[in-house]
Order: C-alpha cells, then sequence, then structure tokens
C-alpha cells in the first residue's frame, strides 16, 4: 500500500512511445483549454507532476486516480469528479494535519469520461508557534512586496495597510514557497481573509462574484481551528448545500500562538445557480460553516443526523447543549440515574422530542419572530404534554428520560438572553434566571448550599463546557479550567462540574465580604480526552479555543447600549446591566489574561481592562503574593493562639500545592523569610511529593520557589529518612507502569521503582499521616478530606497530625471534616477567610483600571501595590482576630462557624445598605458619603486631590456597592454589638417620643 492509503493505479497493456508523445501533445492541449490559469500557477513549483499528469491524463478512463506525487510532506493525485470525490480522499487521512490544500476542475469532462478532471494538492508541513516565534528577521524580495501591496489597494481598499507588513510575514515564515508561486491576487485574497479574521475576533466568512461572474468565491478564515479534519468537515458542509467546488486554496498556518485556517473556494451551486451573499443558500453556509466549530465531527449526532441530513448543523449543536446542560445539572446528586450515556440516549433515541424542544427555543429566543408570545405559548403547551405523556411502556427509564426533557425545558423557559442566533461565534451563552433550579426535582439540589444565586450562565463549546455561577448583581471570581485527558477523568468531572462551581461560588461569596463584589465562579471543563502525552501543544490550542470563545460568548450577551444586549441578534429579557469580573484560577495563562483584557476594551464591556485581573496593567497575584498575603497573616495569629510565634519558635509545617503555584509558591517564600526555624516536613504538588522528617533544605527550596515544579528539587539535599515521590519519569514493566521514589538512606540515595496501586496509597496518605504544627492547603482537588477520611488524619495515639489548619485553597475540607476535626481540638482557618486577600487585591486592580491610565497605573504600580499589601494585612488581621475574640467569648462555636457567621453578616448588611443607596442614589454626593468611598479606597488615590475627584468615574453601581461594602464590613470589624444595639434603640426613641 502506498503512503497515505492512495490505491495503485490499475495495470493494463504498455502503449507504444510513439502513442504517449502523441497522447502527451493532446493532452497538454486540453489542460490548457479546459483549466483555469491559476492552475497552473498553482502547480508551476511540480513540473514532474504536470508532466506525469500530461502523460497519463488519458488512463483515468481505466483508473479512479493518478498518483501525481506522493511523498513525505505532500500528495498531489488527478481524478476524475464526482459529487464527494474531494471528501472521499479526505477520509483517507483524517488524522494528517494539511498545512496546504488546492483543488482545481476542468471546464469539460475528460476525454472519453463523463466526469470532469480535479486535481487535488494537499502539502503536510504545518510550522510550530516556536518556528514561527523564532523566525525574527524575514527578507521578502522587494518586487514580490510591491506587486502584493499593490493588489491589496486595488482589490482591498478598506485593508488596514499599517498590518500588511506584519501578516505578510507570518505568511512568508509558514509557506514561502506558496507566496513565490502564487498570484499577487490570490496572495491579497489572502492576506484580506486573514485580516478581516482578526478583526472578526477569529472568524470571517464573505462570498463575492469572480470577475467573470462564472462562479462565486467564498472567504473563510477561522482563528484556532478544530485540528484534523476541520478541512473534511467543512467539504461536508458544502456537500450537503449542493455546492460545487471549482478550485479552491486553503492554508493552514501558525500566528505564533495558535493555528490559522485561511481558504478561498471557487463554487457554484449545483443548479448552476451563483452563490450570493443574502440567498437563502449563502444564509445556510454561513449558519453550518461557523457552526462547524462547535459541533464536534465525533459525536453521535453529528454521524447519525447531521451526515444523513435529518438534523441540521445547529440543532444538533443546540441539543448537545441541552445534554451537557441536563447531565450536569441532575448528575451530581443522582449519578447512578443520569450518566452521560443515559441523558445522552433520551435525547437521540427520541430525536422528534429533540427538535421539538429546538423548535421552542427558536420561538422565545430567535430574532425577528413573529406573534413570539403566543407561538411560544402553543410550543410550549405542546411540548410539555408530549414530555407528560410520554410512555415507551418502559417505566423506569420512561421516569429518567421525561425528568431530563423537564429539566431542558426549565432550561429554555429561563433562559433570558443567548448568543445562539450570533453567526460570528465560537461558543455558545445562555445567561439563565436561577430560578430554574426550583424546577429540579428535590434531589437534585439537596447537596447543594442553602442559597440561591443571582445569575447563572452556561457556556458550551466543541471542545468543552461549563458555568458562571454568580450570587450577586456585582461579581467576582476566578476561573478555573478543569483539564480532563482521559475519557473516565471527563464523565467524572462531568458529573460533579455543576455541584463543584456552585460551591465554589458561595465559598467566593462568603470570602467577599470585605469588597463591593458579590463572589462568582466560572468553571470550565475541557475534553483531552482523546490526545495522546505527546500531543500536549493540540491541547494547548483547545483550551485557547475554549475559554477565547467562551469570552467571546460572554460579551455576546453581556455588552450592552442603555442596559439592552448591544448585538441585534440577541433576545433580552433581563435589560439591565451586568458587571462580572473574573479572575485568573487554574489553567489560564498569562496570554490569554491579557487577550481577554483586550478583547473586553474593543468589543466595548462596561469594565473594560478591568473583566480580568493579574494583567500587566494590574497587579499579578503570583509575582506579589497577594493571596499568600492573607493566608500567612491568618497562619500567625492562629498559630499565636497555640503558643508559637512562628518569627521565632520552631514549629513543623505540612503544604499542597508546589513551589511554583501562586499560593504555595508564595506562602513558602513568605514563611522562610520570616521563620528561619520552620521544618517543612511535607510538600505536596501534581508532579511529586516531598517527604523529610527533619525538613526540607532551605537553601534548596529558595532555589526552586516560583521558578519550578516540585520535581525539580535535588534529591540529593534529602536529609536520613527523607523521599522525592515523582509522577514523571514513568517506567513500564511489563503490563504496568512503575514510578520513581528517591529515597535517601543513612548510606545515601537510593532509587526505587513502585507500581501504581503504591505510589497513589503512599502519595494520598501523606497528607494525613506526616505530622506537623501548621498544615496549610494550598493546592489540590476540592474535597480531599471528607466526613469518610478525616479520621485519618489522627495519629496512632490519637492526636492531630496538625493542631492548626489555615485553608489557601478553596473547599479542600468538606463542611463536615471541617466540624468532626474541630471538634477533636484542631483550630481551623477556612477558605472563605484565610485566602480572601487575593480576590480583595483584584478588586483594588479593577479601581486601578477606572481610576487611571494605562500610563498612571505603570508609573506608580509600585506605590498602588504596597498600599494594596497595606490594605490586605489589615482584613486578614481584622477577621482573623475577631474570629478569635469571638471563639473565646462563646466557646462552644467554632472558628468556621464563626467565620461563616461573619460571612453572613456583612454580607447581609451590604445587601440592604446596596439596595438602600440604590433608591437614594443622591446620597453619593453627599460629603460624608463621598469620604466613605475614599476610605475604601488605596491611600494613592485617596491622599491625591487629583484622583480623589475621579470616583465620579466609577459606574453609579460601584458607588453604591463600594459604600455598602465599607459599611457593612466595618460595623461588624469595628463595631461593638452591645454600643451599636445601645445606639440604635437611642436614635429609634429620640425619633419617636423627642416631641411626645
Amino acid at each position: 500500500m502506498p503512503p497515505h492509503g492512495i490505491e495503485e493505479k490499475t495495470e493494463r497493456p504498455t502503449t507504444p512511445a510513439k502513442t504517449i508523445h502523441i497522447n502527451r501533445t493532446t493532452n497538454r492541449r486540453w489542460l490548457r483549454a479546459e483549466m483555469n490559469p491559476y492552475f497552473f500557477t498553482a502547480i508551476a513549483d511540480e513540473p514532474e507532476a504536470l508532466a506525469l499528469l500530461e502523460r497519463e491524463l488519458d488512463t483515468l478512463r481505466f483508473n479512479r486516480h493518478i498518483v501525481l506525487a506522493d511523498r513525505e510532506k505532500s500528495l498531489i493525485l488527478a481524478t476524475l469528479n464526482s459529487p464527494g470525490s474531494l471528501y472521499k480522499t479526505l477520509q483517507r487521512f483524517p488524522e494528517r494535519e494539511i498545512s496546504y490544500a488546492m483543488f482545481a476542475h476542468s471546464t469539460s469532462p475528460v476525454i472519453g469520461t463523463e466526469h470532469t478532471l480535479e486535481i487535488q494538492r494537499f502539502e503536510f508541513d504545518r510550522k510550530s508557534n516556536e518556528e514561527v516565534n523564532a523566525a525574527k528577521e524575514v527578507l521578502i524580495p522587494e518586487p514580490l512586496r510591491k506587486k502584493i501591496f499593490t493588489a491589496v489597494r486595488k482589490n482591498y481598499p478598506t485593508f488596514k495597510l499599517n498590518a500588511l507588513d506584519r501578516l505578510l510575514h507570518i505568511l512568508w515564515i509558514n509557506n514561502e514557497g506558496y507566496l513565490r508561486n502564487a498570484s499577487p491576487l490570490r496572495i491579497a485574497q489572502v492576506l484580506n481573509v486573514f485580516h478581516m479574521g482578526n478583526r472578526n475576533n477569529g472568524l470571517y466568512l464573505d462570498v463575492e462574484p469572480n470577475h467573470d461572474c462564472s462562479e462565486s468565491r467564498v472567504h473563510f478564515a477561522v482563528g484556532n481551528p478544530p485540528q484534523r479534519d476541520f478541512l473534511l468537515q467543512v467539504m461536508e458542509v458544502f456537500n450537503r448545500l449542493d455546492l460545487g467546488i471549482n478550485r479552491a486554496y486553503c492554508l493552514t498556518i501558525s500566528n505564533g500562538i495558535h493555528p490559522y485556517f485561511l481558504a478561498t473556494f471557487h463554487v457554484l451551486r449545483r443548479d448552476g445557480n451563483l452563490l450570493c451573499r443574502g440567498d437563502e443558500i449563502f444564509n445556510r453556509l454561513q449558519q453550518e460553516l461557523a457552526n462547524a466549530q462547535l459541533l464536534s465531527t465525533k459525536s453521535l449526532l453529528y454521524n447519525n443526523f447531521v451526515r444523513t441530513g435529518t438534523i441540521r448543523g445547529e440543532d444538533a449543536t443546540l441539543i448537545n447543549a441541552f445534554i451537557a446542560f441536563c447531565h450536569t445539572n441532575l448528575a451530581h446528586s443522582r449519578p447512578d440515574h443520569f450518566k452521560l450515556p443515559e441523558v445522552r440516549d433520551a435525547f437521540l433515541s427520541h430525536p422528534q422530542i429533540s427538535l421539538q424542544l429546538t423548535a421552542l427555543f427558536r420561538q422565545r429566543l430567535a430574532p425577528d419572530i413573529e406573534e413570539r408570545d403566543s407561538g411560544y405559548q402553543m410550543l410550549m403547551t405542546a411540548a410539555i404534554a408530549t414530555i407528560t405523556e410520554f410512555n415507551t411502556g418502559h417505566r423506569h427509564l420512561d421516569e429518567i428520560r421525561r425528568t431530563i426533557f423537564h429539566c431542558a425545558l426549565s432550561f429554555i423557559r429561563h433562559t433570558l438572553k443567548t448568543n445562539f442566533f450570533i453567526l460570528e461565534k465560537q461558543a455558545l451563552a445562555f445567561r439563565l434566571d436561577p430560578a430554574y433550579l426550583l424546577e429540579l426535582p428535590v434531589e437534585a439540589v439537596a447537596d447543594l448550599p442553602k442559597a440561591t444565586p443571582f445569575r447563572i450562565t452556561f457556556f458550551f463549546n466543541r471542545f468543552g463546557f461549563g458555568y458562571h455561577i454568580g450570587f450577586s448583581d456585582i461579581a467576582r471570581g476566578g476561573w478555573r479550567t478543569v483539564i480532563a485527558r482521559s475519557k473516565d477523568d471527563y464523565v467524572a468531572n462531568a458529573e460533579t462540574l455543576f455541584r463543584e462551581n456552585f460551591v465554589l461560588a458561595h465559598t467566593q461569596h462568603l470570602k467577599n465580604k470585605d469588597i463591593y463584589e458579590g463572589g462568582s465562579k466560572l468553571v470550565t471543563l475541557l475534553n483531552a480526552a482523546d490526545l495522546t502525552a505527546r500531543e500536549r501543544v493540540m491541547e494547548t490550542w483547545r483550551l485557547y479555543k475554549l475559554q477565547y470563545g467562551i469570552t467571546n460568548a460572554f460579551l455576546d450577551i453581556f455588552v450592552t447600549e442603555q442596559g439592552v444586549a448591544k448585538h441585534p441578534a440577541v433576545v433580552d429579557y433581563y435589560r439591565q446591566e451586568e458587571a462580572i469580573e473574573l479572575g485568573p484560577d487554574e489553567n489560564m495563562h498569562d496570554e490569554m489574561i491579557e487577550a481577554i483584557a483586550d478583547l473586553s476594551r474593543r468589543r466595548g464591556y462596561i469594565l473594560g481592562i478591568g473583566i480580568m485581573s493579574s494583567k500587566k496593567i494590574g497587579i499579578n497575584h503570583k509575582e506579589y503574593g497577594v493571596t499568600s498575603t492573607g493566608v500567612v497573616k491568618f497562619a500567625e495569629i492562629a498559630m499565636r493562639e497555640v503558643g508559637i510565634d512562628i518569627d521565632r519558635d520552631p514549629y513543623a509545617l505540612k503544604i499542597t500545592g508546589g513551589p511554583n503555584g501562586d499560593v504555595a509558591g508564595n506562602a513558602l517564600r513568605l514563611l522562610l523569610e520570616r521563620s528561619p526555624r520552620v521544618a517543612i516536613r511535607l510538600i505536596l504538588d501534581g508532579t511529586a511529593a516531598l517527604f523529610d522528617p527533619s525538613g526540607a533544605n532551605h537553601a534548596e527550596l529558595k532555589r526552586i520557589i516560583l521558578q519550578h515544579d516540585l520535581d525539580a528539587f535535588d534529591p540529593q539535599r534529602l536529609h536520613p529518612g527523607g523521599f522525592l515521590l515523582l509522577r514523571s519519569g514513568i517506567r513500564r514493566d511489563g503490563l504496568q507502569n512503575l514510578y520513581c521514589k528517591m529515597v535517601m538512606t543513612s548510606a545515601g540515595l537510593v532509587e526505587e521503582w513502585i507500581p501504581i496501586d503504591q505510589f497513589a496509597r503512599t502519595y494520598t496518605d501523606l497528607v494525613f499521616t506526616v505530622a506537623a504544627d501548621l498544615f496549610i492547603p494550598a493546592g489540590g482537588r476540592p474535597e480531599t478530606i471528607d466526613k469518610e477520611n478525616c479520621e485519618k488524619f489522627f495519629l496512632a495515639d490519637g492526636t492531630p497530625s496538625a493542631q492548626v489548619i489555615v485553608e489557601g485553597a478553596n473547599s479542600f475540607l468538606t463542611p463536615e471534616a471541617r466540624v468532626q476535626l474541630q471538634r477533636r481540638g484542631i483550630l481551623i482557618m477556612r477558605d472563605a477567610s484565610a485566602n480572601k486577600c487575593g480576590v480583595i487585591s483584584s478588586s483594588y486592580e479593577v479601581i486601578a483600571n477606572l481610576l487611571l491610565s494605562n500610563e498612571e497605573f505603570l508609573e506608580h504600580k509600585e506605590t498602588y501595590v504596597s498600599d494594596v499589601l497595606a490594605i490586605l494585612e489589615k482584613r486578614a488581621q481584622d477577621e482573623a482576630e475577631l474570629i478569635l475574640r469571638r471563639r473565646r467569648t462563646e466557646s462552644t462555636l467554632l472558628c468556621t462557624e464563626i467565620s461563616d457567621a461573619l460571612s453572613t453578616e456583612i454580607n447581609a448588611n451590604y445587601a440592604r445598605l446596596f439596595r438602600f443607596f440604590q433608591s437614594r442614589p443622591e446620597l453619593c454626593k453627599q460629603t460624608l458619603y463621598r469620604r466613605t468611598i475614599l476610605a475604601h479606597l488605596p491611600a494613592l488615590i485617596r491622599n491625591d486631590p487629583r484622583l480623589r475627584q475621579r470616583i465620579i468615574r466609577l459606574p453609579e453601581k460601584y458607588r453604591f456597592a463600594i459604600l455598602a461594602a465599607e459599611i457593612g464590613s466595618s460595623l461588624v470589624y469595628q463595631g461593638e454589638s452591645e454600643t451599636d444595639f445601645a445606639d440604635m434603640i437611642r436614635t429609634h426613641l429620640t425619633r419617636k417620643f423627642a416631641h411626645g
């Protein structure tokens, strides 16, 4: 079998040399007459392939195709054109990464056949991001550059010429040969498609007639397209819509960050008509090509229904979103009833119900719908009847499926706005009224915190999905992306995603009590289960596609004019401005932080770059250790409560989260600076586990902190009895994987290899069994310590393995585990208190973005950050001391109960005060209230007369919120309950009886 899965040619009798010469001459004339001149330009760099075509063209009467070139990085075929011929070729190598594809057809059938000639050219020479970024000096021949500039000016007068050189350089680095051989007009077309793709946030589609109006040119650009089979999926769209492709030029390049798909298709409708902008077929083409980014070719819906033409691609994507939503809302409490296959089967086994639901969704939320309300009520009544009467004779299964379909109905009924009907989308967004939770079965919400969110937004993408859950109008919280690298990981994380998100958002709300934003969390799940370990770069591309697509979808529905969604394709039932702040969390890279902030600014979101914290124009959490500042302050005060001064006394520490992590790394840095006598007995991160009974070597830790993961620790620096357990460097022994354990003995370092069960048991048990005075969980999965395993936290003699726990990571302990551990004498400072300083810092970063120019912020950054760090220390100290003060006076209360009570008390104050100031906006202008707003701000702004005046720039809701936060928290931290109560009575009596 030849390379690329192409069959051998059929043998036939040898032809005399004279006949071959005559045939070649005839074939050459025919090719010149029947092939577009651009074909000869496009194949000019392959003269041997052209000569072979001239010689062998007539053999297509006997063969399905001729292989004109077949090399490691290129393939050229000649075949007879028939519906789906190109599609069939692409199916032969769906896993190859195509860098260039060219297709061309003759105008008349090949002599002796009924079919036209089709030439298919493929190149497999994709450049990596590293190659593109390394090519700094690019010298494009000046005559060629001038021709290209002239062609761009002539054909695309709106092209921003200041971007031309940069884009041209990227093309040259990726495919110099293409630029040397293509015509200036063809290069101008590619540059314009690239340019328009960038201007439209990575998605562009347009059509224009050819110069002789014999066919239409479809231009298509996709930033960071789905890999491998994307071209095949695009060709399927053309095929389904009966659009014949006469010629096509497709490039997949790297822009230094991710791939970019740039294509021009010369098409003609198979009914002989031109494809024109605005006609029904073009509108369908727009919808289907845009949807190709969202609909996986591996999904059952795609293969069983879309390929057969039973369901449109857009409806299939919406049904996939229904499946993800219903599964995640129902499975976390009853995974045995609502496993992913069961939920998926409900929709796939009853496509008529699925389409009934998509029709209902369109009637409620599609733009330009006539008689929307009456039509919606009619369709809703019919859908409810269909679901209520659903009966296949399988009682148990029918009950489960009715619950699933009712969940989908609630999803539709409570969606307040969506970007589903926007063409230029790379992910779906659905802003929901949380009231839908009241319509779910009672058991579906029984395991959630007893609180109602302010908003829930569901996002869906080809490679994943997730939720943003917020508990206040103005809300902030981090964006965490969980990467599932196996099918089991994906299913397990999908089942718990909603509950984990809900708990994290609720915890964030408790944590945000000191600032004007309530709590929220965005958690997304990325499916990378089909990628191998060697395809990690593709995992990163997927991550960026998911995050950038969701950001655009977020802005599609939350960018408003006078409170109403700005995009005309968004039907908005909510009709209010929503200020939502995000922040970096797990798997949010610096490049994406900056991209999100810039995108928000360009698209006109109310917060501008303030949508995202930890930017260059901001306060980077890892650089300044803002979260760890609070964690260490809580540790200092809690340890003092048990009689240990961390600055002077010896003590033992165990910590989860690596030396290169934000919270753990900076906590280690701060403690090593402050605590010369600390013995760090255990460090645990995703790469390794370090145990040292005498304490890890300080100098070696300082070498790797904030620079390397734990697996970079030199095992030679261990003390006797210590070991380093490594996740990396797996050794294969028969059918099992072995993991390396470096053990320091009295005789020196010994290398052991242990099986996975021993590795997992050792790695998991260390958190429980290593004895220390202080435990700081600053990384790891939520709910690592729960009510079932918390007994293991006590040593054989019944004493706890740590007497103080300060939670640097969110939800590392479950609420039940916290209670059990504290009742047995452990002092716990919970996450909502101990690690709150990160979000406080982010809040002040947004204020800086709103009040200072970028230049001003950079000029005064160190002063501003110093002011913020002082605020963080004060906020952490105020709460830690108040918790312990109340614990001493009310000995039956646990520290975590006091923490919850403080958050509840402050948040209740905030909510009431926020409503009060909303109803009395004029108060913000009065001197006392302006002074209160200023008291909340860093000293740089508070003390500068020029900057003080700028508080008027804050959105009105922000001024209400700052007043509510400052007053609401100070009443609790600085108030005296008895005195406050007496003052309240005195004020009430004075008002009621002063004139009596």
